[in-house]
């Protein structure tokens, strides 16, 4: 994979609680230099989508930790969209899929799909679940008719993996985050299945690749 062809899979990420609007830019004009997506906080995506109108845009919804209402979720992937987000990464309810309640970890994800046009990319957090809750997490997903299943937040102990990829890879396009941090270790989760990768150190990643 040559270095345009990867950048273009790299969604370079900054979500972390003390972020700036400065954090902000430093990203868009690296994933504006190398020809990466960016993926930011919510608070920051109108002055993005002005500051760097060329990248293509994703933020997070119900961000970390998914328990926001199904109410909550859904303005503010509307919200979102309309500030100028080209895609969004809503993380399920674990404790919802963990109690079984299924139906509603599906009509969670299904409020968000409906309410906007862009794709919807639903994390999972592999981490926190086992192998037949994350069967169910992107049967979910399916069913609510997402776009992508992801890994990980990154705010929970453990990323993505090989294993948990070619799991999810079986039901949707997988966007692998969490701890991915070299193009070694970017080209083992393509290989694995992931057509996405989102990581803090996209630079690092694309510059590894041939530029041929």
């Amino acid at each position: 994979m040559n270095r345009a062809d990867l950048a273009a899979r790299i969604d370079h990420t900054v979500l972390g609680p003390e972020t700036t609007m400065a954090d902000v830019e430093a990203v868009l004009d690296d994933a504006d230099e190398w020809g990466m997506n960016a993926c930011i906080p919510p608070c920051y995506v109108a002055e993005a989508s002005e500051y760097a109108p060329d990248v293509l845009l994703a933020t997070v919804v119900g961000f970390p930790h998914g328990q926001h209402t199904t109410t909550a979720k859904r303005e503010e992937a509307v919200d979102a969209w309309q500030a100028g987000a080209d895609e969004l990464d809503m993380v399920i309810n674990v404790g919802r899929l963990k109690a079984g309640e299924d139906d509603l970890v599906t009509e969670d994800i299904s409020e968000v799909v409906a309410a906007v046009p862009v794709p919807v990319k639903v994390i999972i957090e592999t981490a926190l679940l086992t192998e037949e809750e994350k069967h169910r997490a992107c049967e979910a997903a399916v069913e609510a008719d997402a776009a992508f299943v992801k890994t990980s937040t990154g705010f929970a102990d453990g990323g993505a993996t090989v294993e948990d990829v070619a799991l999810m890879a079986e039901y949707l396009p997988v966007k692998a985050s969490g701890g991915v941090g070299s193009y070694d270790e970017a080209v083992a989760m393509f290989e694995a299945g992931a057509e996405r990768i989102g990581a803090s150190s996209g630079v690092d990643i694309v510059s590894g690749a041939p530029e041929e």
